[in-house]
């Protein structure tokens, strides 16, 4: 990255960081996508299956993961400091950080992943097949945790591009194997949904053997020498990656759990409304992928500047970031609502399922302009290193105000699965308008620090 010195070389700092970014998040989801995608239109029990797998597999995901995206931020602001040297060192101890992580995942989930099923009401063979297709993510949990690191690393550099030319290198693997495993081409046993859980896991090798070579071959990666210097565990430097990565993490697993506790409750309904509530959400997951992009671009160019100590320049790309998120996710959430029984039957050729699928997606616009602000706010708030009072305000946000409502309105008024909807309407609501405070408290304290 480059010093800016007016807002129109700023926008273009920032959307050469961040198109890349969208392209690559994209990309990461759509082996997701496609997962519920091509699992619908084998069956809906195979959606369903896949559904209920997704929404306890994301949270940990997401939540776990988030924690090893401190790397960004510490690695930012290194480079904006202009300490390059410990840049391999911080790298190396997140991998270790990430195979703990992962490894403690997989014996946790070898011990409570049958009884949590057990525990929902779900029809035999949906609980089959959710039970599956997790046991099939699992093989590819470590590696999909290496590569979170390696690519906080990349793109802390600015180097937004590769991490998009990595992922789109291996889309095509996860499209094909999906093909392959789910519906048994070319002498591929038949799966259905369990086989989009193997697709993910090979493809997540992949990518991770991919950005490992990319690093040590090419510059300017390779300058750095992360691979070519043994280093120990270091107990203090993950200190300091936790200190900054769970509430990350916290936040991240608060506000992605959410839509999973949905997910979970609505397992009372029929497989119908499940499988509709899922494909609606998976869509609408989609959509946030450019909010999310934003917000991870916004915790590059600011953790530079605060690093360089430029807060003027912090300010402005952090609120640049939220004014194109309100602008572009207007758009599409205006699109979602003309056209949303066209989106629903990509996901199904069933009338009733497109029926209440397009209803959720109207519900689904709402999230749009919430996603839109909360979301980059974070980013912002992350480049700072403010990540403590973030995640408390997720957590009331989310669980205190959205998740209760949600159920109350759910069973208590006719408006049932949809009243859940809602909830996480208000919840995303509550958590924009309190983290854009907290933001202007942060920018204002700095500022106040720096004419001092």
């Amino acid at each position: 990255m480059k010093q800016t010195w007016n807002k129109k070389e700023k926008l273009q700092q920032f959307l050469v960081i961040f198109i890349p970014i969208f392209i690559t998040q994209i990309g990461m989801y759509s082996m997701n996508f496609f997962d519920t995608m091509m699992s619908g239109q084998f069956s809906p029990n195979d959606l369903a299956g896949v559904a209920i797998g997704s929404s306890l597999w994301v949270p940990i995901f997401t939540g776990l993961s988030g924690i090893l995206l401190s790397i960004t931020p510490i690695v930012a602001q290194l480079i904006g400091a202009n300490n390059k040297k410990e840049v391999p060192f911080s790298v190396i101890q997140g991998l270790y950080a990430a195979i703990t992580l992962a490894s403690f995942v997989l014996i946790i989930g070898g011990f409570v992943l049958e009884p949590i099923l057990s525990r929902m009401n779900l029809e035999p063979t949906v609980h089959m097949i959710a039970k599956n297709y997790l046991i099939a993510l699992s093989f590819g949990m470590i590696p999909l945790f290496m590569y979170t690191v390696l690519r906080s690393f990349i793109d802390a550099l600015g180097m937004t591009r590769t991490s998009m030319m990595i992922t789109l290198l291996t889309l095509p693997i996860n499209f094909v194997l999906n093909y392959l495993l789910i519906f048994g081409k070319f002498g591929f046993p038949r799966l259905g949904g369990v086989g989009a859980g193997y697709a993910s896991a090979m493809t997540y090798w992949f990518i991770t053997i991919i950005a490992i070579f990319v690093i040590y071959r090419n510059r300017p990666f390779s300058n750095f020498h992360v691979f070519r210097t043994f280093y120990l565990p270091s107990f203090k430097k993950w200190k300091e990656i936790f200190t900054i990565g769970v509430p990350i993490g916290l936040s991240i697993f608060f506000e992605t759990s959410i839509f999973s506790a949905v997910t979970l409750l609505m397992s009372e309904y029929s497989t119908t409304v499940i499988a509709s509530h899922q494909a609606a959400l998976n869509f609408s997951s989609l959509l946030y992928m450019l909010p999310l992009s934003i917000s991870m671009s916004l915790t590059i160019v600011v953790g530079h500047e605060v690093g360089a100590k430029r807060f003027n320049d912090a300010i402005e790309y952090s609120w640049l970031g939220v004014s194109i998120a309100i602008v572009f996710s207007s758009i599409l959430g205006i699109l979602l609502f003309i056209f949303r029984e066209s989106i629903a039957m990509i996901y199904t050729d069933q009338q009733e399922v497109v029926h209440l699928t397009a209803q959720f997606l109207m519900f689904a616009v709402f999230f749009q302009l919430s996603d839109a602000i909360q979301a980059p706010v974070q980013g912002a708030l992350r480049g700072y290193k403010d990540v403590n009072v973030t995640f408390v305000m997720a957590m009331v946000s989310y669980w205190i105000i959205g998740l209760p409502l949600g159920i109350i309105l759910a069973r208590t008024t006719s408006m049932a699965a949809f009243g859940y909807w809602i909830g996480l309407i208000v919840g995303l609501a509550a958590g924009a308008v309190t983290l854009s405070l907290r933001l202007f408290y942060i920018q204002r304290k700095k500022y106040q620090a720096l004419k001092a």
